[in-house]
């Protein structure tokens, strides 16, 4: 019983403190594991506040698979913008709801058998909408999940999030 009321406690605290969306001049982390038909990508990278309700980011991100003999890397690099919604719908403030678009570059590279496979193909860039939304634990610290995104990343994502 001890250890629930701890618990309770530590999470009572936590939510006392959060705080979002992230505030102009305002930076942040993002590391986590996508959804894909390419395997399964591993991402991090950063948002930054340019105003009130608005971020610009950057992203990288890398993946592997093996399917009949090939074995497929693909390595992302990827900008967003976001709005984040916490204003116009009254949501509390460890919550942060967003909605965005992205622009996405992917280097493909296959081998079979051990040799390199030229791929140049539409896939290369990829163009795409996401919404997503972060839960605050405390000031500096969220979970985050986001569906959509671009080609390579279009299914989702599920990681943390890091004020700095």
């Amino acid at each position: 019983m001890k250890k629930i009321a701890l618990v309770f406690a530590l999470f009572t605290f936590a939510l006392s403190n959060a705080q979002a969306p992230l505030e102009e001049g305002g930076l942040q982390l993002n590391l986590g594991v996508g959804t894909s038909g390419w395997g399964t990508p591993v991402y991090a990278g950063l948002d930054y506040g340019i105003a009130r309700n608005f971020t610009l980011g950057g992203e990288l991100s890398y993946q592997s698979y093996n399917t009949s003999g090939y074995k497929n890397s693909i390595l992302g690099i990827q900008a967003n913008g976001n709005y984040h919604f916490n204003e116009i719908l009254n949501i509390p403030s460890e919550w942060d709801l967003y909605g965005g678009a992205s622009l996405s570059y992917y280097n493909w590279s296959s081998k079979f058998d051990g040799e390199s496979v030229d791929y140049s193909g539409a896939d290369d860039i990829g163009i795409g909408l996401q919404v997503g939304g972060r839960y605050f634990f405390t000031d500096k610290l969220a979970i985050n999940l986001q569906l959509g995104g671009s080609s390579a990343l279009s299914g989702g994502k599920l990681g943390i999030t890091l004020k700095l």
